[in-house]
């Protein structure tokens, strides 16, 4: 086997997750389900998205469900369909922005994940969340401004992430390499056998 292809075999971190899952926090735009994709190619994981899960439930879109029910409703679908999602096998999750926040869901994917947050600078979420319109939070003013204060509210929270890997403008394959790596470390640190 070359150096190559063994830094490309991750049979070693699939093993040591055990039952437990890799769960995806960070702001909208962070990168959650781009490289959550490639994540889970890596480990050779399947990969579920909470919003999408949620959407597929519900049969409405995240922006309808805010709309019709209210941000506090949507939260508390959003961390059944996380608890579900966490113990159905191992897996690399994408989680939405606010799912962490949740002290039951962020203690629910403590005890049966390993937690990696996302973490991005304004410039790049902005970047990136301003290429589509289907970001509820930001539709109520100045989407940077808003943007900035969910920053303020939300980086403390995500810094008790067990991982944190910095999401940038580089390839997706990259970040998604860097957050296997860091997975591998972590686990060995935890478990040493």
């Amino acid at each position: 086997m070359t150096s190559t292809t063994a830094a490309l075999d991750y049979s070693d971190v699939r093993e040591k997750l055990q039952d437990r899952s890799v769960a995806l926090v960070g702001l909208m735009g962070a990168g959650k389900t781009t490289v959550g994709r490639r994540l889970a190619a890596l480990l050779g994981l399947p990969f579920s998205d909470s919003d999408q899960e949620i959407e597929q439930v519900s049969r409405m879109s995240i922006p309808e469900l805010f709309e019709a029910y209210g941000e506090p409703e949507f939260r508390a679908l959003e961390a059944r369909v996380v608890s579900r999602l966490v113990q159905e096998g191992p897996r690399v999750l994408g989680t939405g922005g606010g799912a962490y926040l949740n002290p039951e869901t962020r203690s629910h994917l403590k005890d049966h994940a390993v937690t990696l947050w996302l973490k991005a600078d304004l410039d790049t979420l902005m970047a990136r969340v301003m290429k589509r319109n289907n970001r509820p939070l930001l539709k109520t003013g100045d989407p940077r401004k808003i943007m900035s204060k969910l920053m303020g509210e939300r980086y403390p929270v995500y810094g008790s992430a067990d991982i944190i890997i910095q999401s940038r403008d580089v390839k997706r394959e990259v970040i998604a390499a860097e957050a296997a790596e860091a997975i591998r470390a972590y686990l060995c640190r935890r478990d040493p056998s």
